[in-house]
């Protein structure tokens, strides 16, 4: 098969799962990191023969894409603020509404911002964005992965972000100890409910790590709980706590710090969803 053909295939194939779109989009990210062919080269050389070995890359490709597979794990890579980072079914796959939470950190660092810790990190992507924005800032990031902490070491050293990584049981508070004082906490913690893995699409239920994504059905604020309390001994007053939430949880989130007498703002994603909680710590 040429390559405009095995393009075409592709296409086809994947429009019986996805959106005309959306499968276009993820035809041309497997042919251009398997393949290193962009849209232009096909287009330009539809009639060009495809090797064996490619063959089979495409071949393996198309199976695991039809069995749900989200394409990033395939290819091994994700974007995430201008930074491509390497994945794999250890860590999520990072999602734009994350970019949106970096986006508002950014804009809240300032020459007395010096220590920021990401609880939860996963590949690394929020802990890898800030520190790549700004290098002077000391940056810890927590998980309780050794497989995602090794993989977000690999991306650290890629970008050549200097962090402190920390495997760690974050539910446990006598794993809290050794931490300093921080400027910010920032985290996208598990928080949807266990119940809600009926409704979900395979491409996450069956690929993308639980321990990341879920929380149990009677405590779905367990992780922003411990989040209030490791603030209270270790964020520093004046210091602000960065929260992507559930949009069915982000009130419920802003009243336990509201509770404990911070300042606290939700904001809208893109979409209009309640799906940040922003909090100063005023004592």
């Amino acid at each position: 098969m040429t390559q405009q053909e095995w393009y075409r295939n592709f296409l086809h194939q994947l429009s019986a799962l996805h959106s005309n779109h959306a499968a276009s989009n993820i035809t041309n990210m497997v042919f251009e990191s398997l393949l290193k062919l962009q849209r232009a080269d096909i287009i330009k050389n539809p009639n060009q023969a495809i090797e064996m070995a490619d063959e089979n890359k495409l071949q393996q490709a198309l199976a695991e894409l039809m069995q749900h597979k989200p394409v990033q794990y395939i290819i091994g890579e994700a974007w995430f603020y201008h930074l491509l980072l390497k994945v794999n079914e250890h860590v999520l796959i990072p999602r734009p509404e994350t970019e949106e939470l970096v986006s508002e950190i950014h804009t809240h660092i300032s020459k007395d911002t010096k220590k920021i810790i990401d609880i939860g990190t996963g590949s690394g992507c929020i802990g890898i964005a800030i520190k790549k924005k700004h290098p002077f800032i000391d940056v810890d990031v927590v998980d309780v992965s050794e497989a995602a902490l090794d993989l977000a070491r690999a991306n650290a050293a890629t970008h050549e972000t200097a962090i402190g990584f920390y495997q760690l049981n974050f539910l446990d508070p006598q794993t809290w100890m050794h931490f300093e004082q921080y400027n910010m906490v920032v985290s996208n913690p598990p928080y949807i409910p266990e119940a809600e893995k009926l409704t979900m699409d395979k491409n996450v239920t069956e690929y993308e790590p639980g321990t990341a994504l879920f929380v149990p059905n009677e405590d779905p604020l367990i992780f922003y709980k411990a989040i209030a309390a490791f603030c209270e001994q270790h964020l520093q007053t004046n210091g602000m706590v960065f929260l992507e939430t559930h949009v069915d949880y982000a009130g419920a989130v802003h009243n336990i710090f509201s509770a404990l007498n911070y300042e606290v703002i939700t904001k809208q994603d893109l979409f209009g969803r309640d799906r940040f909680v922003m909090a100063t710590r005023c004592h």
